[in-house]
């Protein structure tokens, strides 16, 4: 039997209510979007792993990986002064098995995988002279996507696209393959930047996060003017993150609601507990 036009947008809207929710408790700086989230945390966090661990067998057989001990271990510190705090976020993020590997690679590149998988590149560091604060940027930007899943979001995105497709061509009696879905969902959600809105997000909550952990929030300031003035190299990390003087502006309009998080977290910082592995 045939699915009519208003059968299939029916369930669509259906489907779009029931899966309609909040990754992450708002936090100081307000973020409460609901999203759409219809592919299980861990078929996504699953199939992100395996990605993830690709990447680092390609470093590791370009000998590559980790080779810059002294970064390394730098923002490995950097990361165990972060990683607590993403409990006002989501407590259950705590229990992420958190990493972070550092690539010899000259791209402007950073990046945190779902379920807590940290890598940049030694490029992003040394071409723009980052300071620590600078690094607790983007490093807090990247843990942000992770929390709030935008990788999952825009896989249930394209996921849904594809669905409503299945639905139609069920219909039409041309049959559809969820297994097959899942994949296309997985190559454009995994591959795509993210969104305007999705990058906005991320750039407020990495603010709260390196205020809450003693990193000077102006920093956040810095690093995006030097993203706005780097040249040559790669430029992965520019063309996925564009930088402009909306969202320098954006990050100075939030910096007051977070400065007092940075001043309390400076007074009273207490000592940094490992939690990152070292290898």
């Amino acid at each position: 039997m045939r699915l009519s036009i208003r059968t299939f947008a029916v369930s669509a809207l259906m489907l779009g209510l029931v899966a309609c929710t909040s990754t992450t408790q708002q936090g100081a700086t307000g973020i409460k979007r609901q999203q759409l989230l219809l592919l299980s945390a861990a078929e996504v966090d699953a199939l992100a792993l395996e990605s993830y661990q690709g990447e680092l067998k390609k470093a590791r057989d370009k000998k590559s990986l980790n080779t810059d001990r002294a970064n390394l271990e730098r923002i490995r510190v950097i990361a165990d002064r972060l990683i607590p705090h993403v409990a006002v976020f989501r407590q259950d993020a705590l229990s992420w098995g958190w990493e972070v590997n550092l690539e010899t690679r000259d791209e402007l590149n950073a990046y945190c995988a779902p379920g807590g998988k940290i890598m940049f590149f030694t490029g992003i560091i040394t071409k723009l002279k980052l300071t620590d604060d600078e690094i607790a940027a983007i490093m807090g930007h990247e843990i942000a996507h992770a929390l709030r899943e935008h990788g999952r979001e825009r896989m249930s995105q394209a996921y849904a696209q594809n669905a409503g497709l299945g639905i139609i061509t069920a219909g039409l009696g041309l049959g559809s393959g969820s297994a097959q879905m899942l994949q296309m969902a997985a190559q454009v959600g995994l591959s795509l930047p993210h969104s305007r809105g999705q990058e906005t997000e991320s750039d407020i909550i990495g603010l709260e996060l390196m205020a809450r952990a003693g990193f000077n929030p102006n920093a956040a300031v810095t690093l995006w003017q030097k993203m706005a003035s780097a040249t040559g190299g790669g430029g992965s990390f520019l063309s996925t993150h564009p930088s402009s003087g909306q969202r320098i502006n954006e990050l100075n309009a939030r910096i007051p609601t977070v400065m007092p998080l940075y001043e309390q977290a400076q007074r009273n910082r207490p000592p940094v507990r490992r939690i990152v592995p070292r290898t």
